[in-house]
C-alpha cells in the first residue's frame, strides 16, 4: 500500500498494485452472483475481462433519484401517489418519523406496531397514525412484504451534493452498479455503523429509494447520504481531485491495510454482484485492494465485504 501520499502534485493516471488495467481476477471467475472471492496466489494468471466498461453520458453531475423499482418492492396502488414511496418496518419507519428532512404523509400502523415504534420514538409524530389490521397492509405491500404492521407512505429524500459530502469527514462508498437493494441497504447499514460520510451509486443500474432498500438499511437511509452519479468513472475522478484516495475493492489487490492510509482521505469503490468493478472503474481509481480470507468460505457477498473493508479502514 506504501505510506502517505506525498506532497506535491498527484502521479499521472491511476495507481495499480493488482494487475495490468483490463485484467479480471480468476476469484471472480464463476464465482456465486453477488459475491467477492478472496485473492488469488501470487502466481495465479489472471483472466481478461470480456466486456469494457460502458460510459455513454458525457460530464459528470448528479442526478436525481433512479428509475428502476426493486424486484421485491411494493406494487403499485390507488393509493401511492406519483413520486412517493412506501417505507415499512418497525425501524425504517421509525427513523424516518424521526428524519425532519422527510416529508411524511400517511401512517398505517397494526395495534401492535404502534407499540413497538412508540417504544423507540415517543409520540407525538409529525403525521397521525392511522389504525388498520395486517390484511390490509398485505393486500397495499403483497403478502410476501415483511412490513411488521407498519408502513408509512412519504417523499423520497433529495440527494445532497457532492460538495456537501466533501466537507464531512469518514470513508466516501462508490457502487459501480450494485444492483440488490438489499445490498445497498445493507452497505448503508455498516457506511453509518463505521461513520461514512455517504454511499454513492449510479443512476442507471441501480435500485432507487424504496421500502426494500429501506428496511434492509434498518434506518440508516435517513441518517447516510445517497447520491446518485450518472458516471462512476468521472465521479471517482471528481473524487481525486478532490484529494481523496480511490481504493477499488477486488480480489487481486494486495491486502487491504487500513493503517496504510492514516494520513489519507479514502474512498472505497465496490462493483457490481458477480461481475465486479467495471474495466474504466479500476482503470480510474488511485489503486486496488482486496480481503484475504482464511477458512473453509471462498467469498463474501458483496455487503459483508464493504463491511470488513469499512472495519479494515476504521483501524487508521
Amino acid at each position: 500500500m506504501g505510506g502517505p501520499r506525498q506532497d506535491g502534485p498527484r502521479p499521472a493516471g491511476p495507481r495499480h498494485d493488482g494487475p495490468r488495467p483490463g485484467a479480471k481476477p480468476a476469484a471472480h471467475g464463476g464465482a456465486p452472483r453477488g459475491e467477492f472471492q478472496p485473492r488469488p496466489p501470487r502466481d495465479a494468471a489472471p483472466q481478461r475481462l470480456s466486456e469494457p466498461g460502458r460510459f455513454s453520458e458525457p460530464g459528470h453531475r448528479l442526478a436525481a433519484p433512479g428509475r428502476h423499482r426493486e424486484p421485491d418492492g411494493p406494487r403499485a396502488s390507488v393509493d401511492a401517489p406519483k413520486g412517493t414511496v412506501w417505507l415499512y418496518g418497525h425501524h425504517a419507519v421509525a427513523a424516518a418519523l424521526a428524519n425532519p428532512n422527510r416529508r411524511l404523509r400517511r401512517l398505517l400502523l397494526t395495534d401492535e406496531a404502534e407499540a413497538a415504534i412508540s417504544k423507540q420514538l415517543p409520540p407525538p409524530w409529525a403525521v397521525s397514525p392511522e389504525r388498520v389490521d395486517r390484511g390490509r397492509l398485505d393486500t397495499l405491500l403483497g403478502r410476501d412484504i415483511v412490513h411488521q404492521g407498519a408502513a408509512l407512505l412519504a417523499d423520497p429524500l433529495a440527494p445532497p451534493s457532492l460538495q456537501s459530502v466533501l466537507e464531512k469527514p469518514g470513508v466516501i462508498i462508490v457502487l459501480d452498479q450494485v444492483t440488490d437493494p438489499r445490498n445497498v441497504g445493507a452497505i448503508m447499514r455498516s457506511a453509518a455503523a463505521f461513520g461514512a460520510a455517504a454511499v454513492i451509486t449510479q443512476d442507471r443500474n441501480a435500485p432507487e429509494e424504496t421500502g426494500g432498500l429501506a428496511k434492509a438499511a434498518s434506518g440508516a437511509l435517513e441518517k447516510m447520504p445517497l447520491l446518485r452519479a450518472v458516471n462512476i468513472a468521472r465521479t471517482i475522478i471528481a473524487l481525486k481531485a478532490a484529494n481523496v484516495w480511490c481504493i477499488g475493492l477486488d480480489a487481486a489487490g494486495k491486502a487491504l491495510s487500513g493503517p496504510a492510509f492514516a494520513d489519507r482521505r479514502v474512498a472505497l469503490v465496490l462493483g457490481a454482484e458477480g461481475e465486479g468493478l467495471r474495466r474504466l472503474t479500476r482503470e480510474t481509481c488511485d489503486e486496488i485492494a482486496g480481503l484475504t480470507i482464511k477458512g473453509a468460505v471462498e467469498s463474501l457477498n458483496v455487503s459483508a465485504a464493504a463491511s470488513v473493508a469499512l472495519y479494515e479502514l476504521s483501524r487508521r
